[in-house]
């Protein structure tokens, strides 16, 4: 690529940045209204604004989203690969109720930390692992009246193509909880949108939501499913978008 095809497209990259966290106020504002009755005002401003965003990097970047599998709409408990902000947007915009296990410092994020609780998000301090575990399964027992899917990263932190990073134990605790079914779901989108960085490649960007592990199982044998579940399929949608998978390392 020259250096003026690069440089336009790392101005596209950034001026993509800017609208879309630009976007958030004006969207915020529209349904603040009904957010402030009801959590479902909350869910539909996130889903206008994920729709948003996908929109765009269509329109400004050539970098197309797709879904695939059957998104769940009971309760379940969904666990992800993590690889960009890019799979948050896609999996909450493709759930109907969902909710995440947050980083406890987002809550004090302008309007979208707000945002993030009145969707029943659940914050949890990640730097005091037990203490964060047990806060997490209160806060998830005391919120289970008010049905969706809770979305959980097992590896704790986004994690770029190509690195292997161990799965946590805190998936399996919540799992045994809720006595719910699990969706785990692979992608490839840290391939066009890294972790860090401005720049935003074209490409087709895809989460695929994979066939649900049943409730119930023995602790490791639930977490060696979710791996191997979640790193196989993820490794073939990198390959599928021609990521070099012999450069994989711990």
């Amino acid at each position: 690529m020259s250096r003026l095809a690069y440089g336009w497209r790392w101005l596209r990259s950034l001026l993509f940045s800017v609208l879309i966290y630009a976007a958030m106020l004006p969207i915020a504002l529209a349904y603040l209204p009904w957010a402030l009755r009801s959590r479902d005002g909350a869910v539909a401003a996130a889903h206008r604004w994920c729709a948003f965003v996908r929109w765009l990097a269509y329109w400004l970047l050539n970098l197309r989203t797709e879904i695939r599998g059957t998104p769940p709409e009971g309760e379940v408990l969904i666990a992800a690969k993590h690889q960009s902000f890019l799979d948050i947007i896609l999996i909450y915009g493709a759930v109907p109720r969902g909710r995440f296990i947050m980083k406890k410092e987002l809550v004090y994020a302008p309007i979208l930390g707000q945002i993030a609780l009145r969707m029943g998000c659940v914050p949890v301090d990640r730097g005091r692992r037990g203490a964060a575990i047990k806060k997490m399964m209160e806060e998830v027992r005391a919120g289970r009246d008010d049905p969706g899917q809770l979305i959980i990263y097992p590896q704790g932190t986004r994690v770029a193509p190509g690195v292997v990073a161990p799965y946590k134990m805190g998936t399996a605790a919540l799992y045994r909880e809720l006595g719910q079914p699990c969706v785990p779901v692979a992608c490839n989108v840290g391939v066009f949108w890294p972790r860090r960085g401005v720049m935003r490649r074209p490409g087709t960007a895809i989460i695929e939501f994979l066939p649900e592990i049943p409730p119930n199982l023995p602790p490791n044998l639930f977490m060696q499913q979710i791996e191997e579940a979640v790193e196989t399929r993820s490794d073939a949608l990198m390959a599928e978008a021609g990521f070099p998978l012999a450069l994989k390392e711990s």
